[in-house]
C-alpha cells in the first residue's frame, strides 16, 4: 500500500498558505496512524477543534458529530448510539437489573468504561481528540461494540520540557442561571525519565428548567380507567388527598457541577520500553431534570419531590509498552469505581402503573359502590401519589488486555492479543409509597421484613426491616464477564491493495442474585408470605425454564479491502460483523391480561447480531486544499433487544428479541481552504440514514416497517472560520457554526415513544490569541431553538429533553 510520510506531510503543508490541512493521527485500528491511511470510518475532533467549539460534556460533543445520537434524561444518565442502531432507552432505576448491554463501546483511552443504562460522562478536560470509530468493531474492542465505538484520548505527560495552561469562562443563559468554569493544567518533567501532568477543573452550569406550581391525586390513576383495574370503583364519594409541588416549586432548577481531577505519569525505563499511569477523580452534582412537559410549555415541568443526583467515579489505569525481540507489546489495565446516589420523583407512574390505588388508598375507595354515609365516606379515601424512587447504584470495572504487534512496515503485518473485563453492578433501589404508610392498618399493601425465606426476597444489601414507606425494591448483584482472543493482519497484495483479516473469539457471562420484591398483601408480616409474587436472583429448579447465567460465546470476523491508487486517495470495502450478549428476564414467564394476546415474557434474552456492508473512500484533492472522507453501508440486524414496560404483563420492566431490521446510509465529512481567501477553514459533516423494521416477533409492541429509534434521516453541521493578523501581531477569529438534525422517534415500543422535532441549532465565536494567550466571545444557540434532543414517554407522558437556551460567554486561557 502506497503510504503518506513525514517529508509528503511536510511539503504538502509548506506548498502553500493554504495547504495546511492536518493530519489526525488516531488509535483506531490499536496502531497510531493518520485518519487518511486506514480503512476505517473514524471521525475524530482533535484537542484544536474541541476548544474552538467549546465542547466539554456529554452533550457538547454528540450534536457535533453526524451519526452519532444519544438517549437519556441529563448528565451521566445517557447512552450513545451510531448509524441509527437503536431501539429503547434503559430506565435507569432499573439499569441493573433490567438493563441491555449497550451497543456503543465508550473508551477513556485504552479503557472500556461502558455500562448498563448510563455511560459515563467524562469531562473533555485536557483532552487530546474524541475519535468515533463508526460501525462493528468488535474484532478489536469487543461486545459493546457492535454500533462502534467512542474513544476519549487524553493528552499525555510530555517529556520535552515544562508547560501549564489555565482557562477561566463564564456564561449566561436567557431566561436561565449563569455558569462558570475554571481548568489548571500542568506538565512537569521530574527527571530525565519520569514526567508528570496534571490537571483540575470545575464547572458550574447554571439551570434553565422551571418547576412550576402544580396538583395531583389518585383520581387521576390510569387504575381507575376503562379497561383497568378499577375501572368499576365508585369515586363519586371518594376523598382525594391532593399532592402539591409548593416546597420544590423553582425557577432554573436544573444546575449540574462538573469537578475532578487527573494526574499522569510517564516513565520511560530504557530505550525500548515505558510505563503510563494515570489517575482520574470525577464528581458530577446535579439538581432537578433536564426535560420538559409539552403541555405546560417550553422549559417547564411539574415535579413533586425533589431531584437530585450524586455520581462520583474513580479510575486507575497503566499502560506497559516496550518490545519482545521483534514484537511491540502493550499491557493495559484499569480499575474503575463508580457511585450513584439518586432520588428520583416517581410520581409519573401514576399515569401507568394500574395497581397505584391498591396501595394508597383505601379498601372502600376501590368498592364497586360507596355508601354515603358520613362515617363510610370518610373510610373511603386516597393518599397523594407522592411518590419518589431512592437509588444507590455502585459499579466496579476491572479490566485487562495484552497486545502484540509485528513490525508495520513488513508487507504482512499482524496485531492480536486477549482481553479479559469484570463488571460488578450493585443495585439497590427502594420504590416509595409513602401514602400506604399513613394508611397503615388500611392499607392493602403494607410493608414486611426481607427475610430471605426459601431463597425468596433474599437480599445482597439490606437484610433489616424495609422503611413503611417502601412498596417495591430491588437489591441485586449484576456481573458482567468478558473473556475474548482476538487477532487482525494486514497483508499487501501490491503497493496499491491490502487486505485486512480479523477475528474475535469471546465468551461472556451475565449472572444476577438478589431479589425485585415487592410487598403484595403481606400484611405486615414478619416474613414474606407471598414469595410467589417476589421475583428473586438465586434461581432454583422449582422454577421451570428459568437459569441462572446468560452465556455467550462464538466468533465473529471482519475482512476489508483497501486501494490506494495515489497518496491522495484510499478507497476501502468492508464486511464486519458484531453482536450484544445475552441477558436475564428477571420476570420471566409473565404473560399478558390483555384479551387476545398471548405475549409472554421469556426467561433469558438471546444475542442480537449485525452484519455491516461497507464501501468508503478517504480523498485529498484540490492540490491539499480539500479533504472528504466518508462511506456507504448497510447494516442487517437480527434478533434486536429492546427493553419494554407494559403493565398488562407485569409492574416491572422487561426485555426480548423483538424484531429483525435494516439500516442503509451515507455520511461523510469534509475540510476545505479555499485558495482565493486567504485564512478561511471551512469543514462540516453530514449523516443520511433509512431504517426499517422489516419483522417483528412481538406484535403487541413493535411494528413492522417502523424506523428505528434515535435514528435521524438526516443529519448535518458545518463551520467556517476565518483567521486574519492585527497589526500587533496577534490573531482574530470568527467562526460561525450550525448543526442540523431530523425529526426522530425515542423508542421502537410503540406504547412507550415519544417523537422529537427536528432542530437546527446556530452559534458564533469571536476572538483574539496569539502564542502565549487566547480570549473569546462566543453565543451557542444563537437563534434560541428549542431544540428536542432526547426524550420518552413510558409513564404515557412525554418527557422530552430540550438544550440549554440561548447563551452568551466568554472563555480566555494563557500559558503558564
Amino acid at each position: 500500500m502506497l503510504k503518506r510520510n513525514a517529508l509528503f506531510c511536510a511539503i504538502l503543508a509548506a506548498s502553500s498558505a493554504q495547504a495546511q490541512i492536518q493530519e489526525v493521527i488516531v488509535t483506531a485500528t490499536k496502531q497510531e496512524a493518520s485518519t487518511q491511511d486506514i480503512p476505517v470510518a473514524v471521525s475524530a475532533l482533535g484537542e484544536e477543534a474541541l476548544e474552538q467549539l467549546g465542547i466539554t460534556d456529554f452533550t457538547d460533543y454528540l450534536i457535533q458529530m453526524p451519526g452519532v445520537t444519544a438517549g437519556g434524561t441529563g448528565p451521566g444518565q445517557n447512552t450513545i448510539y451510531i448509524r441509527g442502531l437503536a431501539s429503547s432507552t434503559p430506565n435507569l432505576t432499573t439499569s441493573g437489573v433490567a438493563g441491555l448491554a449497550p451497543n456503543v463501546a465508550l473508551y477513556l483511552d485504552e479503557q472500556p468504561l461502558s455500562q448498563p443504562g448510563r455511560n459515563l460522562d467524562v469531562y473533555a478536560a485536557d483532552l487530546n481528540r474524541i475519535e468515533v470509530l463508526k460501525g462493528p468493531q468488535g474484532t478489536l474492542f469487543g461486545a459493546s461494540s457492535q454500533a462502534g465505538t467512542v474513544r476519549l484520548i487524553t493528552n499525555k505527560p510530555d517529556p520535552s520540557g515544562f508547560a501549564g495552561k489555565v482557562s477561566l469562562g463564564a456564561a449566561h443563559t436567557e431566561g436561565g442561571d449563569r455558569s462558570k468554569n475554571a481548568e489548571v493544567m500542568i506538565n512537569a518533567p521530574v527527571s530525565d525519565s519520569l514526567t508528570l501532568r496534571g490537571v483540575a477543573y470545575r464547572d458550574s452550569q447554571g439551570g434553565y428548567i422551571d418547576n412550576i406550581a402544580g396538583t395531583r391525586s389518585a383520581a387521576q390513576s390510569i387504575g381507575f380507567e376503562s379497561g383497568y383495574s378499577y375501572e368499576n370503583a365508585n369515586i363519586s364519594g371518594v376523598r382525594f388527598e391532593t399532592a402539591d409541588n409548593d416546597d420544590f416549586v423553582e425557577e432554573d432548577f436544573n444546575d449540574v457541577t462538573y469537578y475532578g481531577a487527573r494526574l499522569s505519569g510517564l516513565w520511560e525505563i530504557n530505550e525500548d520500553w515505558s510505563l503510563l499511569v494515570s489517575a482520574t477523580q470525577q464528581s458530577i452534582d446535579s439538581d432537578g431534570v433536564f426535560y420538559q412537559d409539552d403541555e405546560l410549555g417550553d422549559y417547564k415541568i411539574q415535579r413533586f419531590e425533589d431531584d437530585r443526583l450524586e455520581d462520583d467515579f474513580t479510575n486507575t489505569n497503566w499502560t506497559l509498552e516496550g518490545r519482545l525481540g521483534a514484537l511491540d507489546m502493550i499491557y493495559t489495565g484499569a480499575f474503575t469505581d463508580r457511585e450513584s446516589e439518586q432520588k428520583v420523583d416517581y410520581t409519573d407512574y401514576l399515569f401507568a402503573g394500574q395497581y397505584i390505588p391498591y396501595y394508597i388508598c383505601t379498601g372502600a375507595a376501590l368498592d364497586d359502590v360507596v355508601d354515603t354515609d358520613p362515617i363510610s365516606t370518610t373510610n373511603a379515601r386516597c393518599e397523594a401519589p407522592d411518590l419518589y424512587i431512592t437509588s444507590t447504584v455502585k459499579t466496579e470495572i476491572e479490566t485487562h488486555e495484552l497486545r502484540f504487534s509485528t513490525d508495520q512496515d513488513m508487507p504482512v503485518r499482524a496485531t492480536f492479543g486477549g482481553f479479559y473485563s469484570n463488571l460488578e453492578l450493585r443495585e439497590f433501589n427502594d420504590f416509595n409509597y409513602p401514602g400506604s404508610e399513613k394508611l397503615g392498618a388500611e392499607s392493602f399493601g403494607p410493608n414486611f421484613s426481607a427475610d430471605p425465606v426459601n431463597g425468596y426476597n433474599a437480599s445482597i444489601t439490606d437484610t433489616g426491616e424495609w422503611p413503611q414507606a417502601v412498596i417495591f425494591r430491588n437489591d441485586i448483584l449484576r456481573t458482567d464477564e468478558q473473556l475474548g482472543v482476538f487477532a487482525e493482519v494486514n497483508v499487501d497484495l501490491s503497493e496499491q491493495f491490502t487486505l485486512t483479516m480479523g477475528a474475535r473469539w469471546y465468551d461472556i457471562e451475565v449472572d444476577l442474585k438478589g431479589s425485585a420484591a415487592g410487598s403484595f398483601s403481606n400484611k405486615g408480616a414478619l416474613v414474606d408470605a407471598n414469595g410467589g409474587n417476589n421475583l428473586d436472583f438465586i434461581f432454583s429448579d422449582d422454577k421451570p425454564g428459568s437459569t441462572d447465567t446468560a452465556q455467550t460465546d462464538g466468533v465473529i470476523g471482519k475482512m476489508s479491502l483497501a486501494w490506494t491508487p495515489n497518496t491522495d486517495s484510499l478507497f476501502y470495502a468492508t464486511l464486519s460483523q458484531g453482536f450484544r450478549p445475552g441477558f436475564l428476564n428477571r420476570p420471566g414467564g409473565s404473560k399478558s391480561n390483555v384479551p387476545g394476546s398471548d405475549y409472554e415474557v421469556p426467561f433469558d434474552v438471546d444475542t442480537d447480531d449485525v452484519v455491516n456492508i461497507e464501501f468508503g473512500w478517504k480523498l485529498d484533492l484540490l492540490d491539499g486544499n480539500l479533504r472528504f472522507n466518508g462511506d456507504i453501508f448497510y447494516v442487517d440486524v437480527k434478533d434486536l433487544q429492546i427493553g419494554i414496560f407494559d403493565p398488562n404483563v407485569t409492574n416491572l420492566f422487561f426485555s426480548d428479541n423483538a424484531a429483525d431490521a435494516e439500516i442503509a446510509g451515507v455520511e461523510g465529512d469534509f475540510i476545505w481552504l479555499p485558495s482565493t481567501v486567504e485564512g478561511l477553514t471551512v469543514s462540516g459533516g453530514f449523516s443520511v440514514l433509512d431504517t426499517e423494521i422489516t419483522d417483528s416477533f412481538v406484535t403487541d409492541y413493535v411494528e413492522e416497517g417502523d424506523e428505528l429509534a434515535f435514528a435521524p434521516e438526516l443529519q448535518l453541521n458545518l463551520q467556517a472560520r476565518y483567521e486574519w493578523s492585527l497589526s500587533n501581531g496577534d490573531t482574530a477569529h470568527v467562526m460561525p457554526h450550525i448543526s442540523y438534525s431530523d425529526e426522530v422517534n425515542t423508542d421502537i415500543v410503540t406504547t412507550n415513544r415519544a417523537f422529537l422535532d427536528a432542530w437546527t441549532l446556530v452559534g458564533v465565536t469571536a476572538g483574539v490569541s496569539n502564542d502565549s494567550w487566547s480570549a473569546e466571545l462566543y453565543i451557542d444557540n444563537l437563534t434560541d431553538e428549542h431544540a428536542e434532543v432526547s426524550g420518552n414517554a413510558q409513564f404515557k407522558q412525554d418527557r422530552i429533553m430540550v438544550v440549554r437556551p440561548r447563551t452568551m460567554g466568554f472563555r480566555v486561557s494563557w500559558d503558564i
